[in-house]
């Protein structure tokens, strides 16, 4: 298996943004993604400083892949959309329609991300019909879905010519609004938010009157409030899926490829911690539970 970084989901300032990914070269990650995929309004790196730093962390010999928004909100942003789709060097990853549309126009080939809703075997023929060649698969699915979706491609004769990736790391983004919750949450309209979120490097955590850490706000993304953890779910991989994607939280992300990479075989199992990590939607059961 191929282990890749995800974007950043998150607001860092333009200096710790380009170290992070200088620190990525060196680090044990086959593919690294980068870009905004989350608000517009976060213009610490510009469409032209993305593209100036993939190449930079290109010759790394490390396949570099541009990331697109997940909700587009005006009509502006297919401007950065099209700079971004049409770069003429990077592969892209679609969040959205509307950059697979772009990329089909041109006859580009794409990843399509796990916010693109794909749910079954005959969207994924669609799909790879347009010009995908990677498939994230949605984080609220589980591995005997996954499954189930591939044995269909098989009992349809239908080729399958895209790589399977799962989103193994991190707090996942389960959803997008049109409001700014981390802005709502310091009494900010989003108009004037001030990119409050930058003060979040990580989000802002939620708890419920239990006092469970139920959520994370990352502006118009919701995160779950535990670590998404797949690192001793690895073995269970081989076979299905090919790149195993790792979310940043921080340059302490670059030592969890590593670690992850050690256990592929299941021989250095990592630790793993109720009501700080889970993995229950791979398991088939209620997101937020942890299976040892």
């Amino acid at each position: 298996m191929k282990y890749a970084l995800g974007p950043v989901l998150y607001y860092w300032p333009k200096t710790e943004t380009e170290a992070f990914y200088y620190a990525a070269k060196d680090s044990q990650a086959d593919i690294i993604y980068m870009g905004e995929t989350v608000c517009t309004k976060r213009r610490e790196m510009k469409v032209a400083n993305w593209l100036e730093l993939a190449k930079e962390i290109a010759k790394s010999g490390k396949q570099v892949v541009l990331s697109t928004l997940a909700l587009l909100e005006a009509p502006s942003e297919l401007n950065d959309l099209r700079q971004l789709v049409n770069n003429g060097d990077f592969l892209v990853e679609a969040n959205d329609l509307a950059a697979i549309n772009i990329a089909q126009e041109h006859k580009l080939p794409f990843v399509a991300g796990p916010a693109i809703n794909c749910y079954n075997a005959l969207t994924l023929k669609l799909l790879q019909k347009q010009g995908m060649v990677r498939w994230c698969m949605p984080v609220e699915l589980s591995r005997d879905w996954l499954t189930n979706v591939l044995n269909q491609f098989e009992n349809l004769n239908i080729k399958r010519n895209f790589e399977v990736e799962v989103f193994s790391y991190g707090y996942l983004p389960l959803a997008y609004s049109a409001r700014c919750f981390t802005a709502r949450s310091e009494d900010k309209p989003k108009d004037k938010c001030e990119t409050c979120c930058i003060n979040y490097p990580v989000g802002r955590e939620v708890f419920s009157q239990e006092q469970q850490k139920v959520f994370v706000l990352n502006g118009i993304q919701t995160q779950s409030g535990y670590c998404y953890n797949l690192g001793n779910n690895l073995k269970e991989m081989k076979g299905l899926v090919d790149i195993v994607r790792i979310s940043p939280l921080g340059l302490e992300t670059l030592d969890i490829v590593k670690q992850f990479k050690a256990n592929e075989d299941g021989l250095n199992p990592l630790q793993i911690e109720h009501k700080r990590d889970c993995n229950g939607y791979w398991n088939g059961i209620a997101g937020l539970e942890l299976t040892q």
